[in-house]
């Protein structure tokens, strides 16, 4: 544990200065995405439901009266329960969401090194490991995406698989079936992925494994796989159950985010090196660029040492990952999206990007290790500082886009806050086309109220609120007032500002004219002014 401890202040030192200038701004300011929003009202609202309503804490206050509203999106509950105390304690949930954030990217960085460590003997290795896995361009592309970064528990997982199958210790094979849950818990989009290429990887190390050890190794696979099922089972069955209302995600869909073989010669477009060519190339969801050293460095190993059966399934895996990636582009994701229900609930298979970076990572261990076994003394030291500064001038981005984000209520919702409950409706509405809107700030603000809402923003999006978009849209008539009266609404907050230009001046002249509605007050939405009124 001493190493991992030094691994983790190694690692977070380089996190500061790769996310420069994030670190002397946490408590203050985040990436310019609407994600951010939505990762701060989750968070909030498992804190809220845990200390008041725990066995409705899937069920979130927005897209009012849907039920299991978390379960539209990834609800990360591992994230969230590691959160909730800060959150209880007063730690400003700017602050918290950037702990938790850069957490993800320490502690995965951390957490391969040892994995790294345990394959190859050596830690200079395993430093190169986590520089590869921590700070590819993969990392920027989703620096606003909480639970892409919290790959922390895929390292352990194969840590944890070697383990049970040198050891035969059933112990190793639940701590397997446990990392397997975490992750599931933590992402289901890399807890899917882990599973289905921890499962390759495991095989083709059993088929080299000699008779005698065989059965310990299948022993020690059915014991994880039933330990993750146990823990995983009770948060997958609520999605199970929306997924079968809210139906699969299109082709269509799923072939915009399916990554091209070229998708990994782009960077991001931050980034110094390479990033002018992402400009005009990359698209979102859709850089992944390894860096050439980390290739080059597992080339080196795959030439210098006789590979061994761990190193083989680590390359296989890395096929497989990019394989899969490349989604309907590709074989494997379009048969696992046809034949294995739960996968076609995943739009973007270009995430895979991350398990492609994290087999590298792996080899490119090897291949330092490969390396400084040829060299001795002083040697390894310059090699060690070479290999990474190289690695980290290769990642290096251009000062991270942040902008201020509240972590106060505006007078509005802190007026709020005091009223009688009642179902909130905020406007504009974005049309179907237009989603997400301002619908993500929507959602923040309320936890400094928590009152229910018809608004909301995450990765599906209910019919019930699809269908009343439209309707809405053209408050104050008749069709919009019938809308707000079916869905419960007793308050009506109008943001003019916040209107396009043709509907500015009209829109609050409009409402207060109309005798469905009574006025309450004008307040401060940090924004600029809103107006607040009650539905007859």
């Amino acid at each position: 544990m001493p190493r991992f401890v030094r691994a983790v202040a190694l690692f977070a030192l380089l996190t500061v200065v790769m996310t420069w200038p994030q670190a002397p701004r946490l408590a203050t300011d985040a990436h310019e995405h609407q994600d951010v929003f939505f990762n701060m009202w989750r968070f909030a609202w498992i804190a809220h439901a845990l200390s008041t309503a725990p066995s409705r804490v899937l069920d979130g206050n927005i897209f009012y009266p849907e039920p299991r509203t978390l379960t539209f999106s990834d609800a990360m509950p591992v994230e969230a329960v590691i959160a909730a105390p800060l959150l209880w304690s007063g730690v400003p949930p700017v602050l918290v969401h950037n702990l938790m954030l850069l957490a993800g990217i320490v502690l995965s960085a951390a957490g391969i090194f040892m994995l790294a460590l345990h394959l190859t003997g050596s830690r200079a290795a395993g430093v190169t490991a986590g520089i590869v896995f921590g700070f590819a361009p993969y990392r920027f592309e989703h620096y606003m995406h909480m639970e892409l970064q919290w790959t922390i528990w895929i390292p352990w997982a194969f840590w944890a698989l070697h383990r049970a199958f040198e050891t035969g210790s059933r112990r190793y094979a639940g701590m397997l079936g446990a990392f397997v849950a975490l992750q599931f818990m933590s992402s289901i989009y890399y807890g899917l992925f882990l599973a289905t290429l921890l499962a390759l990887c495991a095989l083709l190390l059993l088929c080299g494994m000699r008779k005698q050890r065989l059965k310990s190794g299948v022993s020690a696979l059915a014991i994880a796989a039933v330990t993750a099922v146990v823990l995983a089972a009770p948060y997958a069955v609520p999605y199970a159950a929306t997924k079968h209302r809210v139906g699969a995600r299109s082709e269509q869909e799923v072939l915009r985010y399916s990554a091209r073989p070229w998708s990994y010669l782009d960077a991001t477009d931050t980034n110094y090196l390479y990033g002018e060519r992402a400009a005009t190339r990359g698209r979102s969801e859709r850089r992944l660029f390894p860096g050439i050293l980390p290739l080059l460095l597992a080339l080196s190993g795959l030439l210098l040492l006789r590979p061994s059966n761990e190193a083989i399934a680590y390359l296989v895996g890395l096929v497989a990952a990019f394989e899969m990636s490349l989604g309907f582009y590709g074989y494997t994701f379009s048969f696992l999206y046809h034949y294995v229900p739960i996968f076609d609930g995943l739009r973007a298979p270009a995430r895979l990007g991350i398990f492609v970076m994290f087999f590298l990572a792996i080899l490119a261990a090897y291949g330092h290790a490969a390396l400084e076994a040829a060299i001795s003394g002083r040697a390894r030291s310059v090699l060690l500082v070479a290999i990474s500064a190289v690695l980290l001038l290769e990642y290096w981005v251009s000062p991270l886009r942040l902008v201020p984000f509240p972590n106060d209520p505006p007078p509005l919702y802190a007026w709020l806050a005091r009223q009688p409950r009642g179902v909130v409706a905020e406007f504009p509405m974005p049309a179907p086309d237009t989603l997400p809107g301002i619908e993500p700030r929507y959602a923040y603000m309320s936890t400094f109220h928590w009152m229910p809402m018809v608004n909301g923003y995450s990765g599906y999006y209910p019919p019930s609120y699809l269908s009343r978009l439209g309707p809405m849209n053209k408050v104050p008539d008749n069709s919009a007032v019938e809308a707000l009266v079916r869905a419960g609404v007793v308050y009506v907050i109008v943001h003019p500002d916040l209107f396009d230009a043709g509907r500015r001046n009209d829109v609050l002249a409009d409402i207060s004219s109309s005798s469905q509605f009574v006025e309450l007050g004008e307040f401060d939405d940090g924004l600029g002014t809103a107006a607040v009124f009650r539905l007859r």
